[in-house]
């Protein structure tokens, strides 16, 4: 049965790379998800484009509606892998981010009603577990690390992490066109 939901895109990305500027970025610090009410435990973010003029991480960190256009933020330059792989998709990007959600954690079931109309998300796993259950209409889907997945997430969905490893994706918000 094929779910609208979901598409697996015919992309396969390189782990090792993926992971490893993961990991030099843990300097760096990650900001907690700033809707506090749609999880339990640790959510937290690493953005790599940013609206531009918002500087500080925790602004960076959220978008105004119908604001400035998004650039790279500091961080991205120390991705090159990451950067190749924002150039495969010809389109505007707009917020580009790394999301952690710790082992233990689990992001409540909710919508996000400003997808899928100008803008899709896209999820990559760089690092997951077995135990990692992220469903959308109730029905869960099974992302492996370097994986690419379209997910219509103006639809319900939740995520929850019951394994001992942190799930960390690749999430890029893409402006549609032709």
């Amino acid at each position: 049965m094929v779910q609208k939901d979901r598409v697996k895109l015919p992309f396969h990305f390189d782990v090792v790379k993926l992971q490893k500027e993961v990991e030099a970025l843990d300097q760096v610090g990650w900001i907690g998800h700033f809707v506090k009410q749609n999880y339990n435990g640790d959510w937290s973010v690493i953005q790599l484009t940013a609206q531009e003029g918002r500087d500080h991480p925790i602004l960076m960190a959220s978008a105004i509606p119908n604001g400035e256009k998004f650039v790279p933020t500091p961080y991205l330059k120390f991705c090159p892998y990451i950067s190749s792989i924002l150039d495969i998709f010809l389109c505007e990007k707009s917020s580009v981010r790394l999301m952690k959600l710790t082992a233990g954690s689990e992001i409540k079931k909710h919508q996000d009603y400003d997808l899928d109309e100008k803008e899709i998300r896209i999820h990559i796993p760089v690092f997951t577990n077995e135990k990692v259950i992220f469903s959308v209409n109730n029905l869960p889907v099974k992302m492996k690390e370097g994986e690419c997945w379209y997910l219509r997430l103006s639809d319900p969905h939740q995520v929850e992490n019951n394994g001992e490893n942190d799930r960390i994706h690749l999430v890029m918000d893409l402006v549609l066109n032709d």
